[in-house]
């Protein structure tokens, strides 16, 4: 992984600020829906809708999310589910928000890790869905993230997110370009790249949907 000073996940100033923002935002909608039109052009319904893949495993599945963030992923489990769901972040800080959200949902028995999700330390075909939201336009090698995660689905397994892309309009890639001299954002790529990263990793693209700058994504192995 990148040495640079400040990046996502890592334990710097910068990050547990971003972070915190971040987090704010996305846990609660009415917020996320204006800043997201005026910042990336896009409907954060979406995003939300996207959630509900979880609500629709069966008793006995097993999950991955990462990077999990503060775990907003988790509101999308249904009361009552008996899912293995392992939430994984390379930022203590994070899985820290995480705990307390699960806490506050009333959520036992969900496994924290700390891990570089280049890097995890899973099995290979060991869940049947891994979910990466608002995380790949962070990371230093995309790509490899993606590879590593595809590594940890079974055969028929689901790889469910979105990304933050280039080449939507002007004043999103100013974003971009600005969140990357800040060490917010990592390389990046453009919806073509995304659609290469999952094909490269072995992932037969079944979802890839274009709202504003952000992809939202399904990959099936």
């Amino acid at each position: 992984m990148s040495e640079r000073r400040t990046r996502w996940g890592q334990r710097s100033i910068a990050d547990r600020w971003g972070g915190a923002v971040y987090d704010f935002a996305v846990e609660h909608e009415w917020l996320a829906r204006p800043f997201g039109l005026a910042l990336w052009g896009t409907d954060v319904r979406m995003f939300y809708d996207s959630l509900r893949v979880l609500g629709d495993l069966p008793d006995g599945a097993a999950v991955l999310d990462v990077p999990c963030g503060g775990g907003v992923a988790l509101r999308g489990l249904r009361p009552g589910q008996r899912v293995r769901y392992v939430a994984a972040d390379i930022s203590p800080d994070m899985l820290g928000r995480a705990r307390r959200a699960a806490s506050g949902l009333g959520l036992d028995g969900i496994e924290f890790t700390e891990a570089n999700i280049e890097r995890m330390p899973f099995a290979d075909n060991e869940f049947d869905l891994c979910v990466t939201f608002n995380g790949l336009h962070c990371l230093p090698d995309p790509a490899a993230a993606v590879t590593e995660m595809a590594r940890c689905l079974r055969p028929g397994g689901r790889l469910v997110g979105d990304s933050v892309v280039r080449g939507a309009g002007l004043r999103q890639d100013l974003a971009i370009a600005a969140l990357r001299r800040a060490d917010l954002f990592g390389v990046g790529g453009s919806v073509d790249e995304l659609h290469d990263w999952l094909t490269s990793a072995g992932l037969s693209v079944t979802r890839l949907e274009l709202s504003g700058a952000l992809a939202h994504f399904t990959g099936t192995r």
